[in-house]
This record gives structure tokens, sequence and C-alpha cells, in this order.
């Protein structure tokens, strides 16, 4: 299914089931920044809309209720997706605005949501970065929860753990963070070193440690 379409149908699904302010919300706030979003973002990464939900409403601290752009609740997890407009966001934003702003992604992030937020001129013009955001994000989660765990999403777990250790890493700091055997670690450690991703360190006449490479961080996006 081409994209038109596929959005078309989205939204209609979500009008159909919605009545009052929900309903009215995503009619009158589903625009272009919404739009452009989905379009240049999440359908390139993903391919569909499956566990998206637009205009979605939460409750603030005082439950106040308050709308995100998307919400993707997966079985794995809750996502706030919001585009992010200059204007809107930034130039017309006064301090109370601001704080306001501030103290309801750190409350959503106490209640267990994982708030993005991407620039509207980003989508437009810069669409590849936002990309490569975007599955930063999401590779450990879609990684833990496939039986199927893709080559590309196993070997940016691994160097999202070298990134967090700081040091050379061994097969056992794999073994102990990603729970497989030490085979399976030295496979993986081995084949990214054959890539370049990372040097191999020998000790006593054997390899035994796996040092980062100072582009280590472009393959983690």
């Amino acid at each position: 299914m081409e994209f038109e379409e596929a959005h078309h149908r989205f939204i209609q699904y979500h009008i159909e089931r919605r009545t009052g302010e929900r309903k009215a919300r995503l009619i009158r706030g589903h625009k272009f920044g919404e739009k452009l979003l989905l379009q240049n973002l999440w359908w390139p990464v993903f391919g569909n809309l499956n566990d998206l939900h637009p205009e979605y409403e939460i409750y603030d601290w005082n439950r106040k209720s308050q709308f995100i752009d998307f919400a993707f609740l997966p079985p794995f997890g809750q996502f706030g997706i919001e585009g992010d407009g200059f204007q809107s966001h930034v130039k017309d934003m006064d301090r109370e605005k601001h704080n306001y702003s501030l103290n309801r992604d750190t409350f959503l992030t106490g209640m267990g949501w994982k708030m993005l937020h991407f620039s509207i001129d980003d989508l437009q013009h810069r669409p590849e970065n936002c990309r490569m955001l975007l599955r930063l994000v999401m590779s450990p989660y879609l990684l833990r929860t496939s039986s199927v765990k893709p080559a590309f999403l196993i070997e940016k777990e691994v160097l999202r753990l070298c990134w967090h250790l700081g040091k050379p890493v061994r097969p056992k700091d794999v073994c102990d963070q990603l729970d497989v055997d030490f085979r399976t670690a030295r496979k993986w450690l081995q084949a990214l070193a054959a890539k370049g991703w990372l040097t191999p360190i020998a000790r006593g006449g054997s390899i035994r440690y796996y040092e980062l490479k100072e582009e280590l961080l472009q393959h983690l996006l």
C-alpha cells in the first residue's frame, strides 16, 4: 500500500471511532506537520502505521487534558512522538508555557512514557537525521521483543554496549549484558571487527578485547 492511501485509511479509521472533543481535535489538529512526520519519518522506517494513535489524549499531574501528536503503543512500551515547529514551540512560547512543556515531558517520563520530539524543519529538509534518531531509540526494543533478531539490530546493540562501557570490551561483557553464551558473544565481536568497526586487542598471544573506533557513532545511528 502506498503512503497516501494508508494515511487516508489511518485517519478515517480513528475519526470513525471517536466522539466529542477527541474527534474534533483529530480533525482540526492533524495537519501539514503531523502528516509530514508520518510521511518523511515513520513510513520510511516502519512501512506501516500500526499501533499509532494520532492526536492522543493524555492527562497531566492536575488531570488536565492534553493532546500529543502521536502515541505509539506497541506491546513493549508507550512512546509519544511530536513534530515541533519553531514558531509555535519556541518563538511564540512564553516562560509559563515553556515551563509547563518541560514539566509535562518529565511527568510523562515518570508515568512510563518515552517522549520523542522532532523539528518540523528537520522533518521537511533533513528527514534522514530524524530517521536515524528514531532507529537509534527503537532498535533496543525491537531487538528484545522480536523472536527473529535481524543482524543489524544485534550489531547496534553490541555497539551500544561498547559505547556505554567506555573501555575495551570482552566477550564476557557481551555475555553478561545481552544474556548470550561466550561463543555467540565472541562471534558477534569478531564480525564487528571484520567490518572495521572494532579494533581487536591481543593479550598473551590471543585476542582478549575489542576497542571502539572513533567513527563508531555513525554505525549506532
